[in-house]
């Protein structure tokens, strides 16, 4: 998996059940992935759809809620795919906090 905190970047595999504590500017973010997750992306021409069971809706609504957190800095960054819990066919799905907007 790779988290991205404003500029630094940590590689590790992602076991189907975990807990990843990401520490920038001195704050720690923790992403939890719930045991029995399953989660598939697809594109469908200008569709995206995200399949998931009712662990993987947690998962993901967890990892968005992270990233909304107050002191979370703009650009923060998810990368799911399929080397880091995603389904083998999904695609890649990138989750990030954009302040701009």
């Amino acid at each position: 998996m790779k988290i991205s905190m404003a500029g630094g970047f940590q590689d590790d595999p992602l076991p189907s059940s975990t807990r990843m504590t990401v520490t920038n500017d001195n704050v720690a973010r923790v992403f939890r992935w719930e045991e029995d997750a399953e989660i598939n992306v697809r594109v469908l021409g200008s569709e995206v759809v995200i399949e998931a069971n009712a662990a993987g809706l947690r998962t993901l609504a967890g990892h968005l809620l992270t990233l909304a957190q107050d002191g979370t800095p703009d650009g923060t960054h998810l990368h799911l795919d399929p080397d880091s819990g995603l389904a083998e066919e999904s695609a890649s799905l990138v989750l990030e906090r954009d302040d701009e907007r």
